[in-house]
């Protein structure tokens, strides 16, 4: 059995880089459900060279993992392909053959013409094209199949990584943060892309300060933009302070806007100071907005604060802000709703923006390493039950996405799919589990003979 402490070092197990790229077939044990006939997209940072002294995972490289799922009365048979996203960036240093660019720093002389985007956070499929997301890029379209020809679409500017998708409408909505051309400037774009592709609205409008914004809401006929005090100061760090930090004294707001108003209607609310990091969902109750989030006390770890002391390592809680549009205050109530460590909060996506009942996370329950999350969760929040699916010590899951058992099924009737890392052989597994039985027997184990790294977000794409 592998040693779990050194499986979790910084340059070992599920973090390391994988510097191969492969294709594989993976031995399916039970049955692939026919819901998953299509392709699971993962994709995370995943360095094509050693970054030179310390580094931020986020500006690494993008890599794509694939699952192509073919269900059959036999079980169904299951490929794994993974493919770096071959950004201008990934060109350059592959034919160079070393790193040039280096963190925050300046880049290589040879590579100050080149476009230094990567594209390492998350992938989704609109308007008939993949697109791989970074944090500050525009959308790099992804063949489906190969992975590998592809190239940054003309959009009209950057946007981040988590758009959402109306599930009435079609329309991919979007943002982007330190918009414009100052470094750490409190402009945000939104836009509006239809269901067809066309992008049919991009505005900008000023926040109250500048601030890593890395998700938002979207509801039926609202949009909201969260600033927590994660800012960015370019002052600060010409006097040597670290560029982003955690500034608790600048205070935390929601800014709500109807979808079809200009942005100078934009109504900021004053919430309690806490690192946002992602969304579960987001609904209207009348006069009322609620949005269920993660968050945490204060950022992880690498942000540190404004003075440049360190920030301690926090655990992120599943969380309700409700926004009361008819109020006389402009204040947002916060309550927290479920008392587990949790990350990566996902929905029946035919609810996004909607009343809804049922959300899948990951949890880390009893790890003992940072950042490995050593179960999934379900919560149903009609009944305020959660049922949980605990791993082994040192396993890792991963994002949990839900796939509907058909087009007509009721909310949370299908299945959830995660990649799991296992410590004990270093390799992973695609679990598809039933989504409202995560406890239970699985519909299906893809098993593989090595380990897929830690990834970020992931979509699963209908054949």
């Amino acid at each position: 059995m592998a040693d779990t402490q050194s499986i979790h070092s910084q340059n070992t197990g599920l973090l390391e880089p994988m510097r191969s790229e492969d294709d594989f077939d993976l031995k399916v044990v039970g049955r692939i459900p026919d819901a998953l006939a299509g392709a699971y997209y993962r994709n995370g940072p995943n360095p094509q060279f050693d970054p030179q002294g310390p580094s931020f995972p986020f500006l690494a490289d993008g890599m794509i993992h694939a699952f192509f799922l073919e269900p059959n009365k036999d079980g169904g048979r299951a490929r794994y392909r993974n493919r770096w996203v071959r950004t201008p960036k990934w060109h350059a240093e592959n034919r160079a053959g070393r790193l040039l660019f280096n963190g925050f720093g300046t880049p290589d002389p040879s590579a100050a013409n080149v476009n230094p985007s990567t594209v390492n956070i998350h992938i989704v499929y609109h308007a008939g094209k993949l697109m791989g997301l970074g944090e500050h890029s525009e959308p790099f379209e992804i063949d489906p199949r190969d992975l590998e020809r592809g190239a940054f679409m003309s959009t009209g500017g950057k946007r981040t990584a988590h758009p959402k998708i109306d599930p009435e409408t079609g329309e991919m909505v979007w943002f982007d943060y330190f918009a414009g051309p100052e470094r750490f400037s409190n402009l945000i774009d939104y836009g509006v892309t239809d269901k067809s592709g066309n992008v049919t609205r991009r505005d900008r409008f000023a926040a109250p300060y500048g601030a890593i914004m890395h998700d938002f809401m979207v509801t039926r006929n609202y949009v909201m933009f969260p600033v927590s005090p994660l800012a960015g100061d370019l002052a600060r760090a010409r006097k040597g302070l670290p560029p982003v930090a955690w500034e608790p004294t600048k205070g935390a707001f929601v800014g709500v806007m109807k979808r079809d108003a200009d942005v100078d209607s934009i109504r900021w609310f004053e919430i309690e100071p806490k690192f946002f990091l992602h969304t579960m969902n987001a609904w209207e109750d009348g006069e009322k907005v609620h949005c269920e989030v993660t968050e945490f006390p204060s950022p992880p770890e690498v942000f540190p604060n404004a003075d440049g002391s360190p920030s301690r390592s926090t655990e992120a809680r599943l969380a309700r802000w409700t926004i009361d549009l008819a109020g006389e205050t402009n204040g947002a109530k916060r309550e927290q709703i479920d008392d587990l460590n949790s990350e990566m909060p996902r929905v029946d996506e035919r609810f996004a923006g909607l009343p809804y009942r049922h959300g899948w996370y990951f949890a880390d329950i009893d790890s003992k390493y940072p950042m490995m999350h050593d179960a999934i969760a379900h919560f149903d929040f009609k009944t305020g039950k959660r049922a949980v699916r605990m791993f082994d010590s040192g396993d890792a899951a991963g994002e949990p996405v839900f796939v509907q058992r058909s087009a007509s099924a009721p909310e949370g009737d299908g299945y959830i799919i995660s990649v799991v890392y296992r410590a004990a052989t270093n390799t992973s597994e695609l679990l598809i589990l039933n989504a409202q039985d995560i406890a239970g027997e699985p519909a299906a184990v893809l098993k593989m003979p090595r380990r897929v790294p830690g990834c970020a977000h992931g979509s699963f794409v209908a054949a």
